[in-house]
This record gives structure tokens, C-alpha cells and sequence, in this order.
């Protein structure tokens, strides 16, 4: 047992499960608690060897560890590259002088790029606790930044990370700024992109706040969690790649911050651009295509408030050397049928195999993307490439060519929907005049979507359908059913999802 009177402590494991959270536990009559004045919630400094992490102390008052001893979460361990019996050393953390310009933000004063960048640093060091990144992620909230703080927080958060280096002059990349429940156009449009000869290293985000990020979607066809050589290698090989962004640290601190901002069910817009644009100029990408679909419950609900963002878009892309074009969409209802990560996989696959039963606006919409891009890129004029784009997806060399990127990223896997089904059916008949996407969006959510891979919804009653009485509105899967019924409790309180009126 260490010397009683140091502060030095022997590490016990008990498998603890954080999240992505550092967590220290001490006795509340542990010698160093005493000695250093710490009390729970006390933000320290863990060493183990070279290795320090800063780690918020919880303190335990029972006897489920020992005199002497210290318990780390498993990312505290992974991250101090310590093993149960290390002895660790826990001093005080220095304060951190870049908060007070968080607080000042609170307060009416702007952000200078210096402030943004010793704030980004901190973050990205661990030095911030969840508590004040979620100050922080609160005082960019809304339109409380201005052009030039979004564009100072984009530098900052290109420079939290590796940056990927490409020698050919133009790399494209395409974004969708979220909010519409399916949507899935990022594995259609990179082999069609990746067929026509370009380069397009497409990393892409979990779900922050939806049932299915593009990463969740893809991975239940191919493993996304790959490393900067295998990403240069696929890309190498096959022109395009879709990989998972957290797993390469690619501005990682939006990583951090998004952790934040899905607790918190917050997506500002500015902080939105500089995640977007960070991750892709880290990338390498030099041309980026973004989609903002626009709708009264999508994420962006007037055509203003969409002109607004295009002209923030392409204002910090001309700031940090990249040419980004938008493209503003119908963000009214749904697109294709699926809503959760295998089951909007299904319909990226019945697309690409030119179905008939493929969802029509889920294949046109990413053939527009496809075909702005491939203009954008100077492969076809002006008006043209939404027909070339077309022609790469129904010759099948998009088919090929998305089997061929998921072969190099380690193999092809059919997705597969959860077992358990229950039917939404009309409760009298009439013409579909609305949906309610963010209502959609919970009850895929509530089902397990998407941490169960095959949960969430099938829809299956766009706008302007008429539907009878009895007939089906939409299907939800579970793979429990806890989850179903959560989600169907969910469905029953609150209010119209689908509102049909009479014809």
C-alpha cells in the first residue's frame, strides 16, 4: 500500500463506463483528499509515468474501495495508458485562464481570434469540464456569433487536429446540415463521384441529435472506424471513401463539442458551419457541396433563415481557402422511407441497384447533389450534371464502385432491420397535408434508433398521399420490447405526426 503520507495512489479497476467523461474516485478519507482540500466535483491532475489527464474527482464515502486506493473510469485508463495496480499521482489543476473570456461572452463582449483560440486549445487538452463546455457551447448558441467569430472558431478547430494532405489539386466533399429524417445521400453520391474519377475522402459524424448519423447508417454495411493510412489507402485504391470522422481526429474538439451539444439538444448555427467546414477543410477538401434542406420542422425552417446560413457557408469557406457551393432543398417531409440506420441503409442499397421499388426523392436528391458536384468539378456544363450523374447510377458503375470502396474499408455486409414490428395505421381517411419531422424523428429515437443499428421507422405516407381508414402510415421496428413501448407511449401523447385532411 503507498505511503499514507503522499499523494500517491494505487489504481483499482472496476469497469466503470463514463462515456467519453475522465472520472477519478478517491475515499472521502483518502490522504490525499485531506491533504490537498479536494471535494467532489473537484476538476484534477491524474500522472501516471509521462502520462497526465485531467479527470473530475468523485468521491466515495463506502468501503467498495480500499485505503490507499484510487479507481479510474475506462477512459480514464485508455487515455492514462494505466493498468489496475499503477500508481498514480493526483495534484491540483491550474486554473484556466481562457474561461474568463467565456464569461465575458456571457456578458455582451465578442470573441477575438486569440480568445477563441486558447478556449479551442483548452477544450481539446481536456482542460474544460463538461459543465463549462456546455457554458460555452451556450454563449455561441443561437445568433449570438458574428461572421468573424465563426470564422476565427473554424481556424481554431482546424488546427485542434491532423490535417489530411492530397496531391491532387481538387478533392470534393458534400455536407447535408441535417434535420430531415432519412436523407441518406452521402453513400449514393460518393461512388457516383468516386466513378466519375474524383477524389472525395467523405468523413462523416454519428447521430448528434437524429435516429441515424451517416457513420451509423454506413456502418451496418462496412466498418467505418478507420485510421488516417487506411483512409489514404481506400482513397488511394478507390477514389472515395466513408469513413467515420471521430475515429482519425480530424478537428477532434468538435467531437468534444458535439458530445456536448447532443446532451444538451442544442445545434447552433454558427458553431454547426465551423464543425462542418473544420472537418472538411481537415480532410483535404477543397470544393464542398452542402444541402440545407428547408422546412417547418426540419432543422432550418425558412427559405431566410437558409439564404442566411448559404451566405455564412460560403463566406468562412473564401476564409479558409475553400469553395463551398449550396443547395437548398424541400425539407417538408421525409426522404426515402427509411429512419434509422439500417433502414435507411436499405434504401441507399435499393437505390444503388436501380430497384423499382427504390424510393424516387431519396435517389433524385442525391443525384442533384451528385450532379452539382460533378459541374462544380468542371466534368459537365452548367445544367448537365444532374443527367451525367443519372447515367452513372443506372449504368451500375456506381453499384460497383460502392462495393468496391466497402471491400477495400474491410468488406460488404447486408443491413438488417430489428424484429420487432408494430403498424401505424390511419385512424380515418384523408390526404396527407403535414408531417411532423421532429415528432418522426422521437419515435425512431424512443425505439432504439441509433444505438440499436436496426431500430426506427418505415414511413410510408409522403405528402399529398390519400389514405384510407385502416391504412398503413408507417411501421416501427425495436429490438425490445421496452423500447417499442416507450416509443408508443411517445406516439400516443403527442398529437398529430401525420395530419391528414379531407380531399
Amino acid at each position: 500500500m503507498p505511503d499514507s503520507n503522499s499523494n500517491i495512489l494505487r489504481l483499482r479497476r472496476l469497469g466503470i463506463d463514463t462515456h467519453t467523461e475522465n472520472i477519478v474516485f478517491m475515499r472521502a478519507d483518502c490522504q490525499v483528499c485531506r491533504s490537498e482540500g479536494f471535494t467532489a466535483n473537484t476538476r484534477v491532475s491524474v500522472n501516471h509515468g509521462s502520462h497526465h489527464i485531467i479527470a473530475t474527482l468523485n468521491v466515495i464515502t463506502s468501503d467498495i474501495i480500499q485505503p490507499g486506493e484510487a479507481v479510474l473510469s475506462e477512459e480514464g485508463f485508455r487515455h492514462l495508458h494505466a493498468q489496475e495496480g499503477d500508481l498514480i499521482t493526483v495534484t491540483h489543476l491550474r486554473p484556466i485562464l481562457s474561461f474568463s473570456e467565456v464569461r465575458a461572452k456571457m456578458f455582451g463582449r465578442k470573441f477575438n481570434e486569440e480568445a477563441i483560440q486558447r478556449i479551442i486549445a483548452d477544450i481539446t487538452q481536456g482542460l474544460y469540464s463538461k459543465i463549462e463546455i456546455a457554458a460555452f457551447v451556450t454563449v455561441c448558441s443561437g445568433d449570438n456569433l458574428g461572421l468573424d467569430e465563426v470564422i476565427y472558431l473554424t481556424r481554431a478547430m482546424i488546427e485542434s487536429g491532423s490535417r489530411l494532405q492530397w496531391k491532387e489539386k481538387m478533392v470534393v466533399d458534400k455536407h447535408c446540415v441535417g434535420g430531415l429524417p432519412g436523407n441518406r445521400t452521402t453513400p449514393i453520391v460518393v461512388p457516383i463521384l468516386a466513378a466519375a474519377g474524383l477524389t472525395i475522402p467523405k468523413t462523416s459524424s454519428r447521430a448528434i441529435t437524429s435516429p441515424a448519423g451517416t457513420a451509423d447508417v454506413i456502418e451496418t454495411m462496412t466498418p467505418v472506424d478507420l485510421t488516417l493510412e487506411q483512409i489514404k489507402e481506400v482513397v488511394k485504391k478507390e477514389g472515395g471513401c466513408m469513413a467515420w470522422g471521430g475515429a482519425v481526429k480530424l478537428s477532434p474538439v468538435d467531437d468534444i463539442i458535439i458530445s456536448v451539444e447532443k446532451a444538451l439538444d442544442v445545434d447552433s448555427a454558427g458553431q454547426m458551419i465551423a464543425s462542418v467546414l473544420s472537418k472538411k477543410a481537415a480532410a483535404g477538401s477543397t470544393h464542398t457541396v452542402i444541402d440545407i434542406p428547408v422546412g417547418q420542422t426540419a432543422k432550418v425552417r425558412s427559405k431566410e433563415e437558409a439564404f442566411l446560413l448559404e451566405y455564412y457557408f460560403r463566406a468562412v469557406g473564401l476564409a479558409i481557402g475553400m469553395e463551398v457551393e449550396v443547395l437548398i432543398t424541400d425539407g417538408t417531409q421525409p426522404v426515402g422511407k427509411g429512419i434509422g440506420p439500417a433502414l435507411e441503409a436499405l434504401d441507399v442499397l435499393s437505390v444503388l441497384r436501380n430497384e423499382a421499388a427504390a424510393p424516387t426523392d431519396l435517389r433524385d436528391r442525391a443525384v442533384q447533389l451528385a450532379g452539382l458536384t460533378l459541374e462544380v468539378a468542371g466534368l459537365a456544363p452548367k445544367g448537365a450534371g444532374f443527367e451525367k450523374a443519372m447515367g452513372i447510377l443506372q449504368s451500375g458503375a456506381a453499384l460497383e464502385k460502392f462495393y468496391r470502396i466497402c471491400a477495400a474499408q474491410g468488406g460488404f455486409q447486408e443491413p438488417v432491420a430489428s424484429p420487432l414490428q408494430h403498424e401505424v395505421v390511419a385512424m380515418s381517411s384523408g390526404v396527407v397535408r403535414s408531417i411532423d419531422n421532429r415528432k418522426l424523428a422521437k419515435v425512431a429515437k424512443l425505439a432504439g434508433a441509433p444505438k440499436s443499428p436496426g431500430a426506427g421507422i418505415r414511413f410510408q405516407a409522403p405528402l399529398g398521399r390519400y389514405v384510407k381508414k385502416g391504412e398503413l402510415l408507417f411501421t416501427i421496428y425495436s429490438e425490445s420490447q421496452g423500447e417499442l413501448s416507450y416509443a408508443l407511449n411517445y406516439l400516443h401523447s403527442s398529437g398529430h405526426i401525420v395530419e391528414l385532411v379531407s380531399p
